[in-house]
């Protein structure tokens, strides 16, 4: 055996290693595909199943929404009468800020006179008086009521 005849045997083992490696990994390579080819085959049905689950999550959706306008409807003059008298409580709680503030101007103004001329203890005592005036009319006509 020459250099030449070595040369080609080894060239052809080296082949058949090479030739058994490939063998091996187009056998892998078969192996994927038939994996892929088998989750293509399922990719319809899958594909079917979730568009009949989505057609009927829109059609209950649709079912909830009409319920819920429908109750909204039926809630809306509740609401408005609601509105209504929180207007109308602005409205009075604004009159009666109004006649408290002309109330406290005009007392202001009052207090301010009194001050001015000194007649505060004059106004004191006559509101003294007419204080007990009034208890004593209250107690004559209770004695009365009693007897």
């Amino acid at each position: 055996m020459d250099l030449v005849g070595i040369g080609v045997l080894i060239i052809g083992l080296a082949f058949v290693v090479l030739t058994i490696f490939l063998a091996r990994v187009l056998n892998n390579l078969a192996t994927v595909i038939k994996g892929v080819d088998q989750t293509v085959e399922q990719l319809p049905g899958h594909l079917n199943e979730i568009t009949k689950q989505t057609g009927d999550l829109i059609y209950k959706s649709n079912d909830t929404l009409a319920d819920v306008n429908e109750k909204l409807r039926a809630l809306s003059p509740l609401f408005y009468i609601v509105g209504d008298i929180g207007e109308t409580s602005r409205k009075l709680s604004s009159s009666l800020v109004d006649a408290t503030s002309t109330v406290k101007k005009n007392t202001s103004e009052g207090k301010d006179i009194v001050h001015k001329r000194d007649l505060g203890g004059i106004y004191g005592a006559l509101a003294l008086g007419y204080y007990w005036n009034q208890k004593r009319k209250a107690k004559k006509s209770l004695k009365e009521e009693q007897i």
